[in-house]
């Protein structure tokens, strides 16, 4: 009998103890449980960036540089809307806002290959072919030997060098 009582006085004395740690266990665990996986993508967004492509591809770029930013405000880890949007800006002839965004893409996924391609290409329009022959290496490194597309597209921008710089001014001046 007396030993029952030390018992179960040891049993009340380690409760607050033990629900104290229960407590603080689950209140940790909780924020972890509701997080999302870092490569999960909200599916919203992922549905405004085709609908975005298919704005591009009909030439409609307002509207789909729109609906991408509407896509990034819905998941801001959608890096390929990041990289949509510097194509857009590209296609805009917008090459330091597509660097920017393509480096907003490579800070989520440094190995991006699209990323590095499309930085690559808005690299050569700016006249940094330099900076483009290091992205084209990096691109052939994450090929592993094979001919991507990425790189075989940034490649032959590389060789056509830029299409802004080697404009040519017109001869006669316009008037008014």
């Amino acid at each position: 009998m007396l030993g029952e009582l030390f018992e179960v006085e040891n049993v009340m004395r380690a409760l607050p103890r033990l629900l104290l740690v229960g407590f603080a266990g689950a209140a940790l665990a909780s924020p972890v449980i509701g997080q999302r996986a870092d490569d999960q993508i909200q599916p919203k967004s992922v549905e405004l960036q085709r609908q975005a492509k298919a704005l591009m591809t009909a030439g409609k770029l307002e509207e789909a540089e729109d609906v991408l930013e509407t896509a990034l405000a819905v998941d801001p880890r959608n890096r390929g809307a990041f990289v949509d949007m510097a194509r857009v800006a590209e296609k805009q002839h917008l090459y330091g806002k597509a660097i920017r965004m393509t480096n907003k893409a490579l800070l989520l996924e440094p190995n991006d290959p699209d990323a590095i391609a499309v930085q690559g290409e808005a690299m050569v329009e700016m006249g940094a072919t330099a900076r483009a022959q290091a992205n084209l290496q990096k691109l052939q490194t994450l090929c592993g030997g094979k001919a991507c597309p990425q790189a075989v597209q940034l490649s032959q921008a590389i060789s056509r060098g830029p299409t802004v710089a080697s404009a040519k001014a017109p001869d006669v001046p316009k008037k008014n």
